[in-house]
């Protein structure tokens, strides 16, 4: 594996104005899953799961993997569980398949730390945790990485987040998420955004396109947000996959088994074309 070290002081991904480059791009497609993983536990914690839901993940087939709730470490857990791993949960689910992760510490306690991760089959060649809490003890970040992908002389821009549960907490966090797109990523280059928006209310479609250009990929493509949560039987539009300078093909919802045992939220899937 060639991981990051997972330190939320990582190295900036600053953007910089776009160099001359050739217009023409060689056409290239890549599949993107998000999960919320609920740090490996099914709903209300009452057995770990972490291995089955590494199987799941595989089967997808993903290029790039979005991931809410990652256990960093948890001292606890690990002493209680006799199948809780000894590496970092991210590395553990990237294990052979996705050689390059990096991770986003956003919420740290006695026993340990949680937050977001992102797993590439392409070279991650930059990354940068950036705290998005607005105030009391919600922590949230978002994990912005960039891409080295095949053919392309932009490279791809993926930002993982997850966004807080009070709505006006959302509405800055995603502000904050669309000044960074806006200002921080060349016009050109392509962007994948995925993650946990909490976003009941269906406000951030609207803030998102008009903030930064980002379009969500299940409204392109079937006029609506696809139901997430919970997954056994999903009612709320809380998971997303905005993209910009990218288009989305046959996004799907993935189906309740096996993955609404393994997570409160259904898990997203979509081709990626640049």
């Amino acid at each position: 594996m060639q991981p990051f070290i997972p330190d939320p002081s990582s190295t900036p991904a600053h953007a910089s104005a776009d160099p001359a480059e050739p217009e023409v791009q060689t056409p290239y497609s890549f599949k993107v899953l998000t999960v919320n993983i609920h740090k490996g536990f099914t709903f209300f914690n009452r057995k770990f799961i972490l291995s089955e839901l590494r199987d799941a993940v595989r089967t997808v087939g993903a290029d790039v993997v979005f991931l809410q709730e990652v256990a960093g470490s948890h001292l606890k857990h690990a002493e209680k569980f006799d199948n809780y791993p000894e590496e970092p949960h991210y590395e553990y689910l990237a294990d052979s398949i996705w050689s390059q992760f990096a991770y986003g510490r956003n919420a740290v306690y006695t026993h340990g730390h949680h937050g977001n991760a992102l797993l590439s089959k392409f070279p991650i060649v930059r990354f940068e945790n950036r705290d998005i809490s607005i105030s009391g003890p919600e922590r949230r970040g978002m994990l912005h990485c960039e891409l080295q992908v095949p053919g392309q002389s932009r490279n791809v821009h993926a930002i993982c987040v997850h966004l807080g549960l009070i709505e006006t907490h959302r509405t800055q966090q995603m502000k904050l998420l669309c000044d960074l797109v806006r200002k921080e990523i060349p016009a050109r280059a392509p962007v994948v955004v995925a993650g946990d928006f909490n976003d009941w209310r269906r406000r951030a479609h609207a803030q998102m396109a008009k903030g930064a250009n980002l379009h969500e990929v299940f409204v392109q493509a079937n006029g609506h947000a696809a139901r997430t949560f919970p997954a056994r039987l999903p009612l709320l539009q809380l998971d997303r996959i905005y993209v910009r300078n990218a288009v989305g093909h046959s996004p799907i919802v993935l189906p309740s088994h096996p993955w609404s045992h393994l997570s409160d939220h259904a898990p997203l899937a979509a081709e990626i074309s640049l």
